[in-house]
């Protein structure tokens, strides 16, 4: 073989090798399944501790990490993978709903037979249809759904039906748009300081749009030095741990929404970098992590009470509630959501028609 064709081999090679990288399912990407398990313990946690009156607050921030997961996300699953408004729509619907919805209506029961188990709930006719639909009642300014942790559920359907309308558009036009929208919405916020217009204009919206710009390089195949990648990462984790304590008043999008940008940026290109073989148990809790969100108030209360009938002492409960909330949380992922999402889908693809009707 002459050296032109050797070159010539050598760059398609290259050429298929990078293609292959950027068309990488998200559920290869291991540190994002990685990250998106560690946010849901972090919540988990925060809200244990915030019971305990401990000083645990940084596991709110699991939320954060969330919300740019959930844009890089979007962003990767669809920019090279063209998939009609609809069709997206139903999909996030199918993820989304039918879970929360289970998880909405046993709260419900619980806080109606067991009130003072679930302190701060608050359920009436309104707001549990409310909830239902994304639209709970206000509380001090901020969206307070049955369950309560389900707040951020309302902006992620905001964001998929913002992104839905985005795909409307050419591939070309579809960033700028996109990215515009958000920081228009925010500047609306304001002139929209009342009831739900200003709540779901709030700047925590940014971080959707962080979460698209990181996707935007990792399909763009942009490459970072291992240790800038990690000095990104270990940077977001560090910056998350002590802007809390600086300045707790400091904007949520600033406080934690930028660590939490540093962070996924960082984890994501490392990775590229660096890749590595994937570990089963961080996989598992990755897969498992809506089911861990969604379920872990109503499972840490039964777990809470179990354990105080049974004497646990003080000193071990903050941590065994914790982990065995955790548990079975995870354990419903295998129970509930996983066959339950299954179904659903064989249903769409038999259907797919209905289902887009249904949308």
């Amino acid at each position: 073989m002459t050296n032109g064709g050797r070159y010539s081999l050598l760059c398609s090679a290259a050429f298929l090798v990078g293609g292959a990288l950027r068309g990488k399912s998200v559920n290869e990407i291991h540190s994002i399944q990685y990250l998106r398990g560690l946010a849901a313990s972090a919540v988990v946690c925060f809200h244990i501790n915030e019971q305990f009156n401990g000083p645990f607050a940084i596991g709110a921030a699991g939320v954060d990490i969330f919300f740019v997961i959930s844009g890089f996300i979007m962003w990767v699953s669809t920019v090279d993978r063209p998939v009609a408004a609809q069709r997206f729509m139903w999909q996030r619907i199918v993820r989304i709903v039918p879970l929360y919805w289970i998880v909405t209506l046993l709260t419900a029961l619980a806080i109606f037979v067991k009130p003072q188990f679930l302190f701060g709930h608050v359920l009436s006719p309104a707001n549990f249809f409310g909830s239902l639909l994304f639209f709970p009642m206000m509380q001090n300014g901020s969206l307070h759904p049955v369950v309560i942790q389900g707040w951020t559920l309302c902006y992620e359907m905001m964001f998929y039906i913002v992104f839905a309308l985005s795909l409307l558009l050419a591939k070309k036009q579809r960033f700028g748009a996109l990215i515009g929208a958000m920081l228009a919405m925010v500047a609306m916020n304001f002139f929209l300081l009342q009831g739900y217009p200003g709540a779901f204009t709030s700047p925590i919206v940014l971080e959707f749009a962080a979460g698209v710009v990181v996707g935007r390089l990792w399909m763009k195949d942009i490459r970072l030095q291992l240790m800038l990648a990690l000095a990104l990462f270990v940077g977001g984790f560090l910056l998350l741990m002590t802007a809390q304590m600086l300045d707790p008043e400091m904007p949520r999008v600033l406080r934690w929404g930028i660590p939490a940008t540093l962070v996924v940026a960082g984890a994501v290109f490392a990775e590229r970098a660096s890749p590595f073989r994937p570990m089963a148990l961080l996989t598992f809790l990755g897969n498992a992590s809506y089911s861990i969100y969604i379920w872990h108030v109503l499972v840490a209360v039964v777990v809470t009470g179990i354990m105080l009938r049974f004497g646990v002492p003080s000193i071990w409960q903050q941590a065994s509630i914790a982990f065995v909330s955790i548990a079975i949380s995870a354990a419903l992922y295998l129970i509930v959501e996983k066959p339950l999402t299954g179904l659903l889908k064989s249903v769409t693809r038999q259907k797919p028609a209905a289902g887009q009707a249904a949308v």
